[in-house]
């Protein structure tokens, strides 16, 4: 065999423009690329992109490579292959210097990193106008997710305050907007009023209904910040992966349809029973739907009021935002209207419309968290923390890449936990970030969180003095904030349209996760949601797509014979390639589907064999038997001949005759136990499936294509040798190619290298692989381990 060959052979990389990019009647291409075909930008950019492709056009031609073929131990040498150092991170933390001080201090206090590098010319002044918006939305929405959360309506703007000021100094996002938000609040409504629904329960506390909740409210936030601290320091960020997108949607939408159902009863003006647990939400509308007659018409028409004007406010910021510097504050100004109408008409004597009260100026001083209430709401407070997580993270990723910039996972975590735990010491409640707050802070011009502590300024001017001007607005009315603010998580009810066309897999987990969290409440349906979650993968992994591999002509390309009609299986070689991994759940699937893949039915033929083999061994040993019986008769035949010699001359001739056919007839016999044991010896070296009668495979190399694995496992590893020792019965040599190096490392200390199995049955490629099997084609294995050394 030459030392080297033409490995691909004159490879055409293609040429020519798409179609869809050269015709402008296709603009839906552009845009894919971002390109806009409506304007002169877009024009310039198509007419760039046109023109740099025609200048790269005549330099795309056929090229040709050589090189020699590659097993892994020659490609090792020749890349002079070496293994990684291992270098332990914890090794770096007992490490003191100056740098790594201050390395650590920028971690875990962001703002000492931005702060001083602050463009005021540039940023200060959009800040200023954005922290000033979402202070306008965050005074109602505060108001009206305290109430979702079963406390007063001042509590929420303590909570849009001190997390806040927290989140601006250990945050790093520059964009998402920190406080209440309507998800957060309904988990800890669920948490406060099933609780204090037990009167056993307040009495133990020692405080009123209301008390009760508060207590309960900032405890569970201590707790809740206690876990974010705790799993953001032990580089915890990554648990936020195993909620995908689709799970995360759909939860959101599934809280969004609790939190209307929540505010049904200030809607009409309704007394409902607090459900908690499973078919909460069910028992919920079946009660409301059973009192609709005990409505209060003022409630119902003031709900009703504030909701069409606060929509209609939306819609027309929606058409005049190119003409707008800021967004008309319809949500602030809905409060102001709807606090002075209520005063002035006395809504609340009159038509009995219930309003908040008294709201409490000024600051109120730290409490601790209440530890007899831990172990009660341990649970919640862990679903809350996740929940809370992963929201703020999906949204900071989404503006960070938006950007420019990155968010660090764990250090979110931090800066949430200690927005929750310093915040509880004030009687907040656990906040995460607000989707609509979030959306105005970045399109009013917020660059970095200066604008949430401007927001939070405005809130604190708001708590210290002008509180208490809301003590007659009416809860309808916040009712309808919130509802009319869930207008974008109820938009995604049309991801079942788009996930229906784009993966159904990602549908049946959006469907679950809604239908689990509507019927079994938010805790245990975002348990049931990760669980199904993840089990789809696990199943989704132990049903990989696996195929036959074909070259496709005049290339060292090699495709599923099944989708390239013109990839062409290689003559007395089989590739096989699986999509997935092979581990210990797949590993037996991967086996099976490997010999139904090949056409062979390897187990059976291995067990003809055999038993060939064994009737071929009883057979010769029954010869071997009356051969040495016939040895043991011979010598009594002679002797009688002897004994008759003296006899009479007749007799004689008589036994001399006798005598002759028996020493013919013995040297019959030796001659054939002779050639019974040159048979004997030979036996062992014919036992081939021809000589055996059975059917030979029609291929003679099997090349496993293991470039999917990340990883091998020690079930992947008898797996393989299994393949080797089955296919090589059956006079089928197997390789391996394309495995990365760390799976090679990995075969090497799960011992699968041995003298029969070597370095040399692996290539750096399948087409490497597929070339090596055609030049080294035996005519005949002579034994199952020397067939396969090289």
């Amino acid at each position: 065999m030459p030392a080297s060959f033409p490995a691909w052979r004159h490879l055409r990389a293609g040429s020519g423009l798409p179609r869809e990019l050269s015709d402008p009647r296709h603009s839906s291409y552009l845009g894919a690329m971002g390109l806009s075909d409506g304007s002169d930008h877009g024009t310039q950019q198509t007419q760039a992109l046109l023109s740099a492709t025609q200048e790269m056009e005549p330099q795309r031609r056929d090229y040709h490579v050589e090189r020699p073929l590659l097993d892994q131990k020659q490609l090792e040498d020749l890349g002079h292959w070496g293994p990684v150092p291992k270098t332990y991170q914890w090794q770096t933390w007992f490490r003191c210097s100056r740098a790594r001080a201050h390395a650590l201090l920028l971690r875990y206090f962001p703002v000492l990193g931005w702060l001083p590098r602050y463009p005021v010319r540039d940023w200060l002044l959009g800040d200023l106008l954005s922290g000033l918006s979402v202070a306008i939305m965050q005074l109602p929405q505060g108001l009206a997710y305290a109430l979702l959360a079963g406390l007063p309506p001042v509590f929420g703007l303590y909570s849009s305050f001190y997390p806040v000021f927290v989140y601006f100094l250990f945050g790093t996002s520059r964009h998402i907007s920190v406080g209440t938000f309507a998800v957060m609040s309904v988990m800890v409504g669920g948490v406060t009023e099933s609780l204090t629904a037990d009167e056993s329960f307040v009495q133990g506390l020692n405080a009123t209904v209301d008390e009760a909740r508060v207590q309960v409210a900032y405890t569970l936030s201590f707790l809740v910040g206690l876990f974010q601290v705790g799993l953001g320091l032990v580089h915890f960020g990554f648990v936020v992966t195993y909620l995908s997108e689709p799970l995360v949607r759909s939860y959101t939408t599934a809280a969004s349809v609790q939190v209307l159902v929540s505010q049904l009863k200030y809607v009409f003006g309704i007394t409902v029973s607090n459900h908690s647990g499973p078919l909460s939400v069910i028992y919920t509308v079946l009660e409301v739907c059973a009192k609709l007659p005990k409505t209060v018409p003022g409630t119902l028409v003031t709900a009703l009021v504030a909701g069409v004007v606060l929509v209609l406010v939306k819609l027309l910021n929606e058409k005049l935002k190119r003409y707008l510097p800021l967004p008309i504050p319809g949500e602030l100004l809905t409060l102001i209207g709807a606090t002075g109408i209520s005063y002035g008409a006395e809504l609340r004597e009159r038509f009995q419309v219930d309003v908040v009260g008294n709201i409490t100026t000024g600051l109120i001083p730290p409490v601790p968290p209440k530890t007899e209430l831990f172990a009660t709401l341990v649970g919640n407070a862990f679903a809350i923390a996740v929940v809370g997580f992963a929201i703020a993270i999906s949204l900071g990723n989404i503006f960070a890449l938006r950007h420019g910039y990155r968010v660090d996972s764990n250090q979110e975590l931090v800066a949430l936990g200690l927005s929750n735990l310093i915040g509880s010491f004030f009687q907040c409640f656990p906040v995460s970030c607000s989707m609509s707050r979030s959306l105005v802070q970045e399109g009013t011009g917020g660059n970095t969180q200066v604008a949430g502590a401007v927001s939070s300024l405005f809130i604190l001017l708001i708590i210290l003095k002008l509180g208490e001007l809301f003590r007659d607005l009416p809860k309808a009315v916040l009712a309808a904030v919130i509802i009319v603010n869930l207008k974008g998580m109820m938009k995604q009810f049309s991801d079942i349209c788009s996930l229906w066309k784009a993966n159904r897999v990602d549908l049946l987990i959006w469907l679950v996760t809604f239908v689990a969290t509507i019927l079994l409440d938010l805790d245990i349906g975002l348990a049931v949601s990760i669980v199904f979650s993840l089990l789809l993968v696990v199943i989704r992994m132990q049903l990989p797509h696996y195929s036959i591999l074909g070259q496709v002509p005049d290339t060292d390309i090699y495709r599923d014979v099944a989708e390239y009609s013109g990839a062409k299986e290689v003559p007395g070689v089989k590739v096989f390639r699986s999509s997935a991994t092979i581990y210990f759940a797949n590993a037996e699937l991967y086996c099976d589907s490997l010999k139904q893949k090949c056409g062979v039915d390897v187990d059976h033929l291995i067990s003809q064999k055999k038993k060939r083999i064994k009737k071929q061994e009883m057979k010769i040993k029954r010869m071997k038997k009356a051969k040495k019986s016939q040895k043991q008769d011979a010598p009594s035949k002679i002797t009688t001949v002897s004994v008759n010699v003296n006899t009479g001359f007749e007799d004689i001739k008589s036994n001399d005759v006798e005598g002759s056919e028996a020493k013919v007839h013995q040297r019959e016999e030796l001659e054939d136990a002779v050639t019974s044991s040159q048979e004997d010896v030979k036996a062992p070296t014919v036992n081939t499936l021809k000589s055996l009668g059975l059917p030979q495979p029609n291929f003679h190399s099997l090349i496993l294509d293991l470039s999917t694995l990340s990883f091998v496992d020690t079930v992947c590893i008898k797996t393989l040798k299994n393949i080797f020792h089955d296919f090589r019965e059956i006079e089928v040599e197997v390789y391996i190619a394309a495995c990365y190096s760390p799976v090679v490392t990995q075969l090497e200390a799960g011992h699968f290298f041995d003298d029969s199995i070597t370095k040399q049955h692996l290539f750096a490629s399948v087409h490497d692989a597929v070339t090596f099997a055609l030049h080294h084609q035996k005519p005949g294995p002579k034994s199952p381990v020397l067939a396969t050394k090289l």
